[in-house]
């Protein structure tokens, strides 16, 4: 299977909404995800430098290693069947004070953290993602899943500052 590294950026405004965009192409289209996107390997790039480029490129946000805080990775082996991903995640210090424009890779909109659950938004955030989201601000987190399709999803706690496997709620 193709191994993918990306980053997804959790970007906010002033109503403590979170910027949402949904996308045109694959993987997930249709679907709604924070912005993002993967790192340029050929280059080098860091998840840090990789954060800053797509905030800039897709939201015009010029940020600074100082304006992200990375709280967690999520590694998903057999995404849909043909992807395994390895995922940062970012919560954005700076404020994004209207939508970005639209653009070919999707549009843009801001939703309460309540919302985003309501949203079709591919299914494996709704128990990866967004729970690591909720617990950012208990520290760094990492965490493994089995994501094969037609079989259960497996979770592993690989990197967590208070709980254990059985305390993460999904």
């Amino acid at each position: 299977m193709e191994f993918k590294i990306s980053c997804l950026l959790f970007i906010r405004n002033r109503e403590d909404e979170v910027l949402m965009m949904r996308r045109n192409k694959s993987p997930n289209k249709g679907r709604w995800s924070p912005p993002g996107g993967k790192l340029d390997m050929s280059k080098g790039e860091s998840p840090f430098e990789c954060a800053k480029r797509e905030a800039q490129e897709e939201t015009g946000l010029v940020l600074s290693d100082d304006d992200l805080t990375i709280f967690g990775y999520v590694s998903e082996k057999g995404y849909e069947s043909t992807t395994n991903w390895l995922m940062f995640l970012f919560e954005c210090k700076k404020l994004l004070n209207s939508l970005p424009p639209d653009m070919d890779e999707g549009t843009f909109s801001f939703y309460t953290r309540k919302d985003i659950d309501e949203l079709e938004i591919p299914p494996t955030d709704h128990q990866l993602v967004w729970p690591l989201f909720d617990k950012r601000k208990a520290g760094f987190w990492g965490v493994r899943a089995e994501c094969h399709m037609n079989q259960p999803l497996k979770l592993k706690i690989e990197e967590s500052p208070h709980f254990r496997d059985n305390d993460f709620t999904v």
